[in-house]
């Protein structure tokens, strides 16, 4: 049985993520490939979500940020939030279960709205979260949790945690891609293309959804948990509007239609975070700081004209562009 040439280049990509830190650089696997891989997975589950069903979700953070409190309120000894202290590989049990839970309970509330009213419903979700934990002080409070320790398998290991980015976000792109491929993916997919018709022939449209945004919620969960293990801390601005937006771009600059393209646009909106904030040249344009650095304002203007770029280039992403070259 051969092999088409995307099954090629994803097992050539995959083997280059293995290999990657035996000759990258320390700074540029546990910074910014291990940005790339938490980022590309929280955006895998939206590309998913909207490509195989027409679901444009922007609660896909939000779900990612919870995840992240729940293992600070249950890990955490000190500080803000519960405080209870418990051992890591808890949290991780405790955030999972919740976040699922939270995803089916969105999806199942949303599972009747369609196009931009979807899309305007789990906006609407993204900024009740945001005052949520910002508002409600027993869980954090605008002040955050910090001091949020990995359990002892990834303290002071980097590159493990960069390992489990890449474990999570190869099983990620393959079970989708398998899910895709079944009865239940080809009738999710009919729901994108025909819902009323798919109605008439007898499936639920309401359960699907709901079932499909509960298993990306489950893939956020596991980002977010990736996440405060890099991070260790968390405040609700890490879930306000702009972040929520970031992985909405994030998908659009790699490609909304493919599922490649969550990394690659992680990819390239983490190196531009990083690497454009130092460009002397850019930083002139406006918003300098301490005579070089690119202040935050601007970034996101320079970001917004990549992304402007790349949408007149390749209206489905760098992903589409590479597929098409």
């Amino acid at each position: 049985m051969t092999m088409s040439s995307r099954n090629v280049a994803a097992i050539a990509m995959g083997i280059f993520l293995v290999a990657l830190p035996l000759f990258g650089s320390d700074f540029f696997v546990d910074f910014v490939m291990t940005r790339t891989m938490m980022l590309g997975l929280a955006g895998a589950t939206l590309v998913f979500l909207s490509a195989y069903g027409g679901m444009v979700s922007l609660a896909q953070w939000l779900i990612f940020g919870v995840a992240g409190f729940a293992v600070g309120n249950v890990v955490a000894e000190s500080g803000r939030g519960l405080k209870l202290g418990m051992n890591p590989w808890m949290g991780v049990l405790v955030a999972i279960v919740i976040t699922t839970l939270l995803a089916l309970m969105l999806g199942a509330l949303s599972a009747r709205s369609t196009g931009i009213y979807y899309l305007m419903l789990t906006l609407t979700y993204a900024v009740i979260g945001f005052f949520f934990f910002g508002q409600v002080t027993t869980f954090s409070g605008f002040g955050g949790m910090t001091g949020i320790d990995p359990p002892g398998f990834f303290a002071d290991e980097p590159k493990r945690l960069y390992y489990a980015g890449v474990a999570l976000s190869l099983l990620a792109y393959v079970g989708f891609r398998l899910i895709a491929r079944t009865p239940f993916g080809m009738s999710f997919q009919g729901l994108r293309d025909d819902p009323v018709r798919m109605s008439s022939l007898g499936f639920n449209v309401q359960l699907h959804r709901t079932l499909a945004f509960t298993l990306a919620g489950f893939v956020a969960g596991l980002a977010g948990i990736l996440n405060i293990w890099w991070n260790g801390q968390i405040d609700p601005s890490s879930i306000s509007i702009s972040p929520t937006l970031d992985l909405f771009i994030i998908a659009v600059i790699g490609g909304i239609v493919h599922l490649e393209g969550a990394w690659l646009g992680a990819f390239v909106f983490v190196g531009a975070n990083i690497y454009l904030r130092d460009s002397p040249l850019l930083g002139r344009i406006g918003g300098l700081i301490e005579d070089r650095i690119l202040a935050a304002d601007r970034f996101n203007t320079v970001i917004g004209v990549v992304l402007l770029v790349i949408m007149l280039v390749s209206p489905d992403g760098l992903a589409g562009m590479i597929a098409r070259g």
